[in-house]
């Protein structure tokens, strides 16, 4: 009697240790490829845009439409103005053109884009410092994006507005490849960790105590 007791003590374990197995497995599933799924909604920017095709006709690469000004402070999406002077008539045959200058040109209507790296309203981002002062090339955080022919949907976390872009897709960054697959605040501070010229404990320290502050205001 007693082995029979014992043997469905160790079937009823057997039992709860695979419905454990499987309920770490289910919520691994469900909370890192399904939730995230459901969580975005998809978005077309009002214009597709050809970066690649104004890169060919530019000077002075993405520095022709998106600038730092004079007072340091970074101009971001081009405004109307800026493209007024070659779109003020339809060129050549694509209908994102005709779009773009029937619904907002002639329009004097601004292009409501989109903003893929948008920030939180309390973190402060120069990109003075990281253009002018570390001499970084506009690729390491925002990708080849210059050679697009096309702009990639926006996915927008129904939760807090915001682009999945800051975030990137895959959340833990396990299997993230390029600098520029998510801006979050670990990329940041691993990259400032290894500029930096102190110790270890030094830089440990530091980003502990202050590197908080640096971005959040």
């Amino acid at each position: 009697m007693d082995a029979l007791d014992d043997e469905k003590k160790n079937t009823s374990k057997g039992f709860g240790i695979l419905f454990f197995i499987i309920g770490v497995i289910m919520s691994l599933i469900i909370g890192w490829i399904i939730f995230p799924k459901l969580l975005y909604s998809k978005k077309n920017q009002p214009i597709d845009f050809n970066h690649k095709l104004h890169m060919a006709s530019v000077d002075n690469g993405c520095a022709s439409c998106h600038f730092l000004r004079k007072d340091g402070s970074f101009s971001g999406s081009p405004k109307l103005s800026e493209c007024i002077g070659c779109h003020s008539q339809v060129q050549g045959q694509d209908p994102e053109e005709l779009k773009f200058v029937e619904q907002y040109v002639s329009k004097n209507r601004e292009v409501p884009w989109l903003i893929y790296s948008k920030q939180p309203a309390c973190v402060f981002f120069s990109h003075a410092a990281h253009i002018k002062g570390a001499k970084m090339d506009c690729v390491t955080c925002h990708g080849y994006i210059g050679e697009s022919t096309s702009l990639k949907v926006y996915e927008q976390n129904r939760i807090s507005g915001y682009s999945r872009d800051i975030w990137g897709k895959d959340i833990s960054g396990i299997l993230k490849k390029n600098s520029w697959d998510s801006m979050k605040m670990d990329d940041c501070a691993v990259c400032h960790e290894s500029k930096s010229n102190k110790s270890a404990r030094e830089k440990s320290v530091q980003t502990q105590k202050e590197g908080c502050f640096v971005c959040h205001k």
